[in-house]
């Protein structure tokens, strides 16, 4: 498992739908070594703290492997690193793969994985696509946040290195179909409760849908 981009970038204005707003979701990758920071790296801000960075999403890590699917299915393929959002651009690092509350040391900082990423109206924005945010949630192609249990430097081509799990957990894309999914699996839903790094906003979601089944 591989860092194989840092990306960070300041918010700016966007126009989309007739609207003007500030967004963070341009990041350009940078070289050398950066401070990851507990709500962030340095040298990269978010628009709105309401619902983007603070300690929970400190840091947002999408799968290299997910470029070339996208490239194959949107036009004007030739997208560097960070395109999607992202601060790290990982490799061997699947949302199958990766669970709610694993940690990792990259660098000589340790972060553990929070939650999967809902997209926002900005990534059509972004895009110039209306249909962005409905693709990228069939995808399953979601990525991850990660918060910072230890500050430190990190750069391209770190390492992630494994070492805790939570018991129990589920998968990044296990979490992702029981927010997104249309009639989520109840033994899932159930089990999520019991995730200890879970957010409570997402729990109080499972706990309604839970509820909504009967």
């Amino acid at each position: 498992m591989k860092l194989v981009s840092v990306n960070v970038g300041l918010p700016r204005l966007l126009s989309w739908g007739g609207a003007t707003f500030k967004t963070g979701i341009f990041k350009s990758p940078v070289q050398g070594r950066v401070m990851l920071r507990t709500t962030n790296l340095d040298g990269d801000r978010q628009a709105d703290l309401s619902v983007h960075g603070g300690p929970n999403k400190a840091v947002y890590g999408y799968p290299s492997e997910h470029y070339a699917p996208w490239n194959a299915e949107l036009p004007d393929p030739a997208r560097t690193w960070g395109a999607f959002g992202e601060n790290f651009t990982t490799e061997g690092m699947l949302e199958t793969i990766v669970s709610i509350g694993d940690r990792f040391r990259i660098g000589s900082a340790v972060v553990r994985v929070t939650t999967p990423r809902l997209p926002c109206f900005k990534l059509a924005a972004k895009f110039r696509r209306d249909d962005i945010i409905e693709r990228f949630i069939a995808s399953g192609r979601c990525g991850f946040y990660f918060s910072v249990v230890e500050e430190g430097e990190v750069g391209t081509g770190d390492e992630f290195e494994f070492f805790g799990r939570e018991d129990p957990t589920l998968t990044i894309a296990e979490v992702n179909r029981l927010y997104t999914a249309k009639s989520p699996d109840r033994e899932t839903l159930q089990r999520s409760l019991q995730v200890k790094t879970l957010p409570e906003s997402w729990r109080e979601r499972f706990r309604a849908r839970l509820a909504d089944i009967g």
